[in-house]
């Protein structure tokens, strides 16, 4: 095996190139180092990106949004102040990935970029509008993050390519976000499921669901509702959960996940509803 420690993007592209189907990325190392220590990945060649001097900058914010680059980790996403104005959601699924140390090390998009349907970062995302900058030796394209997951997994990022940026717009004013996900224990764990909920002005909730399908899921939108209306509250989750497939395996039982599914999607509208209107309940997981 090859380690390659490339100083730009354009090189990286032109090393990945060169052996595009046995190559990997490595930023975070998170969970790339587990899978080369157990050899159930055996690249021929490893490109270290984390000097690339184009990509070195984790997070920039301006009037319309936030890029993150590859190297931004999930403690750098937790405690930036415009990411926790802006997008109280991802704030909270970033500090529920793996352990601090994890976190001082975890790259926001790899988690994304992996493709599993239970990482916890891609809910917000999806709920959050966000889009990917996916780089080739042949240039550059930006898809919505909602047509980057293919299956588990797999992605539109294909042998060769390298996710450069992540791109989440800045929310509409009168908006609000919140993210709940369940796990069997506390501390360390992979969603059983899990559900970002995005409030906006006129009440009008979009989804983004994790561990309920083949990919990340995004539900919604609705129409605009009144959230004080159980009626209404329970026709929006019906539209919100509507394209949710989960299956039982060894964390729970599909019927048991469907109805886990149901409660964490109404606490987490019901939570962003009650940021927009200032009263937030401070709780992050549910266990």
């Amino acid at each position: 095996m090859r380690y390659y420690r490339p100083e730009s993007t354009a090189d990286a592209l032109r090393a990945l190139a060169t052996s595009p189907a046995s190559s990997r990325v490595l930023v975070g190392g998170t969970d790339l180092l587990v899978a080369l220590r157990h050899r159930t990945v055996v690249p021929d060649l490893v490109v270290d990106i984390k000097a690339a001097r184009d990509l070195r900058e984790p997070i920039r914010a301006d009037d319309a949004g936030v890029t993150f680059g590859p190297t931004a980790t999930m403690a750098q996403v937790a405690t930036h102040p415009v990411v926790q104005e802006w997008f109280p959601a991802l704030v909270e699924a970033a500090l529920l990935v793996g352990s601090v140390a994890i976190r001082t090390r975890a790259s926001l998009i790899a988690n994304s970029a992996n493709g599993s349907p239970a990482a916890d970062t891609s809910p917000p995302l999806l709920g959050l509008g966000a889009e990917v900058t996916i780089a080739s030796t042949e240039g550059e394209r930006t898809v919505p993050l909602r047509d980057f997951f293919l299956a588990s997994r797999r992605t539109l990022c294909e042998p060769g390519e390298l996710v450069t940026a992540l791109r989440v717009p800045r929310p509409a004013a009168g908006s609000a976000s919140a993210y709940l996900r369940m796990t069997r224990r506390r501390g360390v764990d992979l969603a059983t499921c899990s559900v970002a909920a995005v409030v906006e002005a006129d009440g009008s909730v979009t989804a983004g669901l994790g561990a309920v399908g083949p990919t990340a899921l995004l539900g919604g939108p609705t129409g605009p509702l009144d959230l004080g209306s159980a009626e209404e509250l329970e026709h929006a989750l019906d539209t919100l959960l509507e394209h949710a497939t989960p299956i039982g395996d060894v964390r729970a039982g599909r019927p048991y996940r469907a109805a886990m599914l149901r409660v964490l999607a109404k606490r987490a509208v019901l939570r962003a509803a009650g940021r927009r209107a200032g009263a937030d309940d401070q709780g992050r997981s549910v266990q």
